[in-house]
């Protein structure tokens, strides 16, 4: 029963965030198009009983606005639930979750990329920064030939290219280090607290690196990149960083600039490209990437 409300709340939100604004018939409309409702309609009084119990649960209000002799409903705070990262990708992903489980011809139909990490301990984790309590856990180091034993404040946790990470103050050195979810052999939350800093900011610490690696030896730097032919157009669809801007715009190239730190993370992600992306400054990155450029050739011509 819970589990059947709870997913309506999560079409309705859905439902009305993607529209915009939308007539109490058009949502009985789209309800009944939907195997979750079991070709039954939403009764008026249903409808706004759930409107509470979404902004009870989720802090999000369905308002109603009168406009051409039609009531239309409304997600009121749009303009938070975009800057909630969050509650946006948590939204969105019970959304299709949803969509999916309710609709039981489409699950052959509709293929996701599998994140391997994260699926044991990541709800622990989670539970010990709610809590604000160390974890223990053995990790396991690509550098080393053996896992060690370590004690963590854990402040938040990040995914990236299908990895989970956590990003953790060691207590005995005062560190920050992260860790990778997929590399812990065993975790266990502790019963010892930590007061969580008030200066620590997440999409600060991350606010001027490419991906997961955070080296303050690194400076931050204005990167400059052309793409040719279409990645321009691939990559003007789906940044790089957050910091891209597109400083110039021909039919044959695009002129992409960022300003981040270098790191190993960054390059790789460049190389991807192929030649379809050069570095054009700072120097002495379009060296960095000619000499990477060259020593993949050395190893193709000699292999």
């Amino acid at each position: 029963m819970a589990k059947g409300l709870f997913n309506k709340y999560i079409w309705l939100v859905d439902t009305i965030y993607r529209v915009g604004k939308i007539t109490f018939e058009e949502i009985n409309e789209r309800w009944l198009r939907n195997d979750i409702s079991e070709g039954k309609g939403i009764p008026l009084r249903t409808f706004h009983n759930h409107r509470r119990a979404i902004e009870e649960m989720f802090d999000i209000n369905i308002e109603c606005m009168k406009e051409g002799g039609c009531y239309y409903y409304y997600i009121e705070n749009t303009e938070d639930m975009k800057r909630d990262g969050v509650r946006k990708w948590l939204l969105n992903t019970l959304a299709v979750s949803n969509l999916i489980n309710e609709s039981n011809k489409l699950k052959q139909r509709i293929l996701f990329e599998e994140i391997p990490s994260g699926k044991q301990y990541l709800t622990p984790i989670i539970e010990a920064i709610r809590d604000n309590v160390r974890i223990k856990m053995a990790y396991q180091s690509f550098r080393k030939q053996e896992p060690y034993s370590l004690e963590v404040e854990p402040y938040c946790v990040k995914v990236f290219k299908q990895r989970w990470y956590m990003v953790a103050c060691n207590p005995s050195n005062k560190e920050i280090r992260i860790y990778s979810l997929d590399r812990i052999k065993a975790l266990e939350a502790t019963e010892t607290t930590f007061v969580y800093p008030k200066d620590f900011n997440p999409q600060a610490f991350f606010w001027d690196s490419f991906g997961i690696i955070i080296e303050k030896g690194f400076k931050v730097e204005t990167i400059r990149i052309k793409a040719y032919g279409d990645k321009s157009k691939y990559i003007r669809s789906l940044p790089l960083h957050h910091s891209q801007k597109e400083v110039e715009t021909t039919e044959a190239y695009s002129v992409f600039e960022y300003l981040l730190r270098p790191t190993f993370d960054f390059c790789q992600e460049l190389l991807l490209h192929g030649n379809e992306v050069e570095v054009i400054s700072p120097q002495r990155l379009r060296e960095q990437m000619i000499a990477k450029v060259e020593a993949m050739r050395e190893m193709y011509k000699n292999g």
